[in-house]
């Protein structure tokens, strides 16, 4: 399958749920589709085209914690201290990386802004806020690598990753949820085995994604980029 557009998207779903495209009703409910498929396919695969980088928040001299604006992340993964203080461009100074820990380490270790320095640790207190260990002693721009939820595919926004790369789980996943829409889910239903049938293949499909997936960030096989041999013997070392 050629990667989708909204336009393609749509008659390729109206098409499988045989409804006109300009039925008013299958239009209600194509964003909850597409929210649907798209908040499912980013939580089962962990896709490394969510991941991005952010320079916009610094440290405040001893002050440990630190607040993420809401929906700038959904998960962290790094967090580095740029040193030295006031370098706003990490290539223009230090990355400093953070080890995760407990915020009991944290609160233990440190729990006065006594001996602040550059911190070396942090630990998640909430969805939005860190605290640091030690206490930062000045201002510190700091580089944080997360994931994010990139833009739904609409009308305005034509394309996505997902359209484009994985239109086939993308096509799988929306059907579920309008299998759901037609009363297609339970034993009294017109069709019980739609929703059933269509998970079915969203699963098997989703199956290739998570090891090309797991291929992009070199933790397939032997922490490699390759895909899985059932034939080659002995492992490489």
């Amino acid at each position: 399958m050629a990667g989708l557009t909204y336009a393609t998207y749509k008659t390729a779903v109206a098409t499988l749920a045989v409804v006109p495209e300009t039925d008013p009703n299958f239009l209600t409910i194509l964003p909850d589709t597409i929210d649907y498929a798209e908040l499912r396919i980013y939580r089962d695969l962990d896709l490394l085209s969510t991941v991005t980088s952010n320079t916009s928040f610094s440290t405040a001299s001893n002050s440990s914690k630190v607040a993420i604006t809401q929906g700038t992340f959904v998960t962290l993964q790094n967090i580095n201290v740029i040193t030295p203080a006031g370098t706003s461009n990490p290539d223009s100074g230090t990355r400093n990386p953070l080890l995760p820990v407990s915020k009991e380490y944290i609160q233990y270790s440190w729990p006065s802004s006594t001996n602040a320095g550059v911190p070396e640790y942090f630990a998640m207190i909430d969805e939005r806020t860190f605290s640091l260990g030690p206490w930062p002693d000045a201002a510190y721009t700091l580089e944080i690598i997360g994931t994010y939820r990139p833009a739904s595919l609409s009308a305005s926004n034509t394309t996505t990753f997902i359209s484009q790369y994985l239109p086939d789980i993308f096509v799988m996943a929306s059907m579920i949820f309008i299998s759901g829409y037609q009363r297609n889910f339970g034993r009294q239903s017109d069709d019980p085995a739609m929703a059933q049938s269509y998970e079915s293949q969203y699963q098997a499909l989703l199956r290739g994604a998570t090891v090309e997936e797991y291929r992009k960030k070199f933790a397939a096989s032997g922490w490699s980029s390759m895909s899985p041999s059932p034939v080659a013997t002995p492992g490489r070392g």
